[in-house]
């Protein structure tokens, strides 16, 4: 390997080789890393003492690292599809031709019908026709003629590889001494994960330029590199970690369990035997901090928030709907270790079981496009989804190996409301010392998180208009005028309280005491 190579990925650049040596005449390698692609072709040719050509629209087919600015180096006979596929027929040296974004010649049935007859022909011969895309379009007549091989991206290694040779080059061309520590490095390589190489090294020369060293604090600039990758893939919504696990007010218990799991995508935590976290779903009253803890735990775990609109999955073609859910998917995994938050759930499969009459079995297969993906992922994508209404919750999504855990979030108790105002106080720029948080908190009895919150902007409201400060006094005012959710739908919240009382974990220490003691007294 000549130096400042990448290390491919040996798996892949295997699986290549043996499809190469078996006579296999058309390969169809989906990747957007053509460099990588070329790299380990060109070893495997070196090892078979088979030449390479490689193909594109500008250049026609030319021999491997023909400069793309070398004039010398463009055939203009060969640059017409049909002109380059009949000169690797009339070729008689053993040789693997390497076509770039190919992909659309195959609306033309000329073109399928010229590469189905070389895919014929190449069986019998030591040459090999490579396609190299960014996307799988393969018409009906070649799906037997081809095998597709999917080029994964940048593993841990190669990351690492690279990350280390990039600070090697710096260190030596700016005479810095740039050195990474054991955490910082594998924070960075976590970080960088789901990037190509050449996006990953983007962004570590845009660290350095930005901070002029590399640290786990540099973090947060490679996270936005993955913002783009999600905002074009269009199906998910990236959320930048703005809330601190410490303003989220009460659900010790969660935040607990939370907690715990926050070096589990880490090398230790693989060595140590510790199973990847699958997810958690959040069940409880509305406004208790469901979503907020979401985006506290992206912020607490130093990974991207990725928000699946399944709204936007759902589509009035027949079949997209799932694609879409793949696609999704295939994005989440692509930028892991991650978060998938899916909010609201109970409420994009509502209807799965009559789901056959009233829109052909769409939510249905959807439903089932997300359970198997649950169940079966390998990834480091960890799910948290929320849901208010139990009553619309398909049963399936409640059976073991779907989530790990399920917590129950009630309303916050007595202490747990005195944390939440203090955190609230303090954001608006207040010392929370100077208020009777104890008067606050027996006041607001039957209170959500949301409507503390409520209150607090609220009073701010009223007291600027007076031209005075934020007091007890003037909180307490408003929460003597609000009608908590706790009153208009009491009867809704005691049904999901008597429902989750043996099905879920609840959220706070108090609430998680009390029902541990109930347990061992039936028991």
């Amino acid at each position: 390997m000549k130096d400042g190579a990448v290390r491919v990925s040996t798996d892949v650049a295997d699986d290549i080789e043996v499809l190469i040596r078996a006579r296999y005449p058309v390969i169809y390698v989906v990747t957007w890393e053509e460099a990588r692609v070329e790299e380990a072709i060109a070893a495997i040719s070196s090892k078979r003492e088979k030449k390479v050509f490689t193909w594109s629209i500008c250049q026609g087919i030319v021999p491997y690292n023909t400069s793309p600015q070398s004039k010398r180096g463009v055939d203009e006979r060969t640059r017409d599809p049909q002109a380059a596929l009949s000169q690797v027929l009339e070729s008689m040296d053993p040789a693997i031709y390497i076509f770039k974004d190919f992909h659309p010649y195959f609306c033309d049935p000329a073109v399928v019908r010229k590469v189905r007859e070389v895919a014929l022909y190449l069986k019998n011969s030591y040459k090999t026709l490579i396609i190299i895309s960014p996307t799988l379009k393969l018409p009906l007549e070649l799906q037997k003629d081809v095998s597709v091989v999917d080029f994964c991206l940048p593993d841990r290694v190669e990351i690492g590889e690279l990350l280390e040779r990039t600070v090697a080059e710096v260190n030596k061309k700016a005479g810095l001494n740039i050195s990474l520590a054991v955490a910082a490095r594998e924070a960075l390589v976590d970080a960088a994960l789901g990037l190509t190489i050449n996006e990953a090294e983007n962004v570590f020369a845009k660290t350095l330029v930005k901070t002029g060293g590399l640290s786990e604090k540099d973090v947060p600039i490679i996270l936005s590199e993955k913002e783009q990758i999600i905002r074009k893939s269009g199906m998910l919504e990236y959320y930048r970690a703005t809330e601190a696990f410490e303003n989220v007010g009460g659900m010790e218990e969660l935040k607990g369990w939370l907690g715990k799991r926050r070096s589990a995508f880490s090398d230790e935590a693989r060595k140590f035997g510790l199973p990847t976290p699958k997810g958690v779903l959040l069940i409880g009253v509305q406004g208790c901090g469901k979503s907020l803890c979401a985006k506290a735990v992206a912020s607490l775990w130093r990974v991207p928030l990725l928000r699946l609109d399944l709204g936007r999955v759902f589509s009035s073609l027949v079949g997209s709907s799932e694609e879409n859910v793949r696609q999704a998917i295939s994005v989440a995994e692509s930028v892991a270790p991650a978060i998938l938050w899916v909010d609201e759930i109970e409420k994009a499969f509502a209807g799965t079981q009559s789901s056959s009459f009233s829109d052909a079995g769409t939510t249905s297969r959807v439903f089932g496009t997300f359970l198997t993906w649950l169940q079966e992922k390998t990834a480091s994508v960890f799910v948290i989804a929320t849901a208010n209404n139990i009553s619309q919750l398909p049963p399936e999504l409640l059976r073991k190996g779907r989530f790990d855990e399920i917590f129950f979030v009630d309303l916050p108790d007595r202490p747990e409301r005195e944390e939440i105002f203090r955190i609230h106080i303090a954001k608006r720029g207040r010392n929370p010392a100077e208020f009777d948080l104890v008067q606050l908190a027996e006041a607001s009895e039957g209170f959500s998180g949301a409507e503390i919150e409520e209150a607090v902007s609220s009073a701010l409201f009223d007291v600027f208009d007076k031209h005075k400060d934020l007091s007890t006094d003037a909180i307490l005012q408003t929460i003597s005028t609000t009608v908590p959710l706790s009153r208009t739908m009491k009867e809704e919240i005691e049904r999901l309280r008597e429902w989750a009382q043996y099905r879920t974990r609840p959220a706070g220490a108090a609430e998680a005491a009390a029902s541990f003691a109930g347990r061992q007294i039936e028991l």
